[in-house]
């Protein structure tokens, strides 16, 4: 009895220190970009902090403007309407060091600046990026196609500049599936909200962050499976 506990006390201690080596990673990250930060910045309205850290020099300060602005009418908005619980302080990094568009992770978001360089209308990548924060689903909350299409919906929906960036719900085609997840799986989420539920993305917003989600939420909201579902809709994609 004392060697296990004496083993359960080594594997217990052993996670504290990965757990406190974790968040002192985080937390230098962190620092290191503020150290390097060519432009540093915290703005906070109405209980909502918004955290700038650009590590390029050459970004457009008009653009940083507009990414800014961007933030603070649609993260209160889609917090207040998805999740009250979400964070009251989000950070954003212009990183040139970052090859994609955009990334979250936690609440931090992100951005490559050349991305920008070629799209500087894309300002509503702010709105897909910061509706990942709201959703905060638990690991292996549902699928990620489902993830991502919620947070293109809601860029389709609470865009503040969609189409100024040409950024449009695509035409349906027989090639797509409901799974193809962003832009083609929110049309579909949009299709369900105009002919089935209104609250329908809420919903299944609320079941992923719950860690309730299963295959059975579609019949009990629709009362159709996910796969009769888009059977209909390919039958009559119209929005």
């Amino acid at each position: 009895m004392k060697t296990i506990f004496f083993y359960a006390s080594v594997c217990i201690t052993m996670l504290l220190c990965h757990n406190a080596a974790w968040a002192q990673r985080d937390w230098h990250n962190t620092d290191k970009d503020r150290e390097v930060a060519a432009d540093k910045d915290s703005i906070t309205k109405k209980g909502y902090t918004l955290i700038w850290i650009n590590k390029d020099p050459n970004f457009d300060m008009e653009l940083k403007k507009r990414l800014i602005d961007t933030y603070f009418i649609n993260y209160p908005k889609l917090a207040k309407y998805f999740n009250r619980k979400t964070t009251k302080t989000v950070t954003f990094v212009i990183d040139p060091d970052y090859e994609g568009v955009a990334a979250t992770s936690g609440g931090v978001v992100r951005y490559n600046p050349a991305w920008f360089v070629k799209n500087p209308t894309d300002i509503d990548v702010v709105t897909h990026e910061v509706m990942h924060i709201v959703q905060g689903y638990p690991h292996r909350a549902g699928p990620g196609w489902i993830t991502e299409g919620i947070a293109d919906y809601v860029r389709f929906k609470y865009g503040v500049a969609n189409e100024e960036g040409n950024w449009k719900l695509p035409d349906f085609n027989e090639k797509q599936n409901y799974d193809n997840s962003y832009r083609i799986t929110a049309r579909f989420f949009h299709w369900i909200v105009k002919n089935h539920d209104k609250k329908f993305v809420k919903k299944l917003d609320k079941v992923l962050r719950s860690g309730t989600y299963s295959p059975e939420f579609w019949v009990a909201r629709t009362g159709s499976t996910v796969d009769e579902l888009w059977e209909e809709y390919a039958g009559n994609p119209t929005i």
